[in-house]
């Protein structure tokens, strides 16, 4: 059983610190959830790991969540299922209690990503989803060049897509996922074309990476953002951005079963 911190998060991040909050800047987005809802096929019973407060858990299913993080878990709407908690690394469910299971924004926090991939699999018996990041692709994003220490921390967390393949067994296809210019969850690429959002201090707290960086990092990030934007240093080099109806970032959904 992975160590688990005051609040009950079982992976690197602390959401009982980062938590509060985290629903006002991390929202579905339609887009990103017809990908998800696609990949789900016909499945009426699906199991949901890492499930936090609830995005992407399509309401017109049986949904069984889990998350271990007291914080994450009070945040969930009164529409959704209260969440069990527990680990993806040893889920207290029979083998193939599940239809379909996914796991969204998760796996770089698993303490150990074979074991919670091989979990996943064991309770499911249609496809198992993971929508995640690609390490090898967050340098597209322009917070490469002003951020370096926090996208270098996000590398190191995420796994390889070819470690996410092989942990479901090795055939899952991996499925590119653009970014919409008004993304509603505000991961750190979801304001590619709005750089303006994360001179917000609850934007950057949002994603678990700024809390891994030293905090003269944001605030370095912030000064010379601020700045580029004030001066239109930004704008000549990215503003194109502003009106790029998606990004083709780091973002893919890993769909093993279907």
């Amino acid at each position: 059983m992975p160590d688990r911190h005051d609040d009950g998060s079982a992976g690197d991040a602390d959401y009982g610190a980062i938590g509060t909050g985290y629903t006002r800047y991390r929202q579905p987005d339609p887009q990103i959830a017809a990908f998800i809802r696609a990949a789900l096929g016909e499945a009426r019973t699906v199991l949901n790991v890492g499930a936090g407060a609830g995005s992407y858990e399509p309401v017109d299913r049986a949904v069984t969540a889990v998350e271990p993080s007291a914080s994450m878990r009070a945040q969930r709407p009164a529409h959704l299922p209260a969440a069990v908690d527990a680990v993806a690394e040893a889920l207290p469910f029979a083998d193939g209690s599940f239809e379909a299971s996914m796991a969204t924004f998760t796996v770089h926090q698993w303490p150990d990503l074979e074991a919670g991939l091989a979990e996943m699999r064991r309770v499911t018996r249609g496809p198992v989803l993971i929508l995640t990041c690609d390490p090898a692709a967050l340098d597209r994003s322009w917070l490469a060049a002003y951020a370096p220490d926090m996208i270098a921390v996000e590398a190191r967390r995420y796994p390889t897509m070819a470690a996410v393949v092989e942990g479901l067994g090795g055939a899952a296809r991996i499925v590119p996922v653009p970014i919409p210019l008004h993304c509603t969850d505000g991961f750190s690429e979801a304001y590619y074309g709005r750089p303006e959002r994360l001179l917000d201090p609850g934007a950057r707290l949002a994603n678990s990476a700024w809390s891994f960086v030293d905090p003269a990092v944001g605030r370095r990030f912030v000064d010379e953002l601020g700045h580029d934007l004030e001066t239109g240093a930004w704008d000549r080099r990215y503003g194109h951005l502003r009106t790029q109806p998606q990004f083709e970032g780091s973002l893919r959904l890993v769909v093993d079963g279907a």
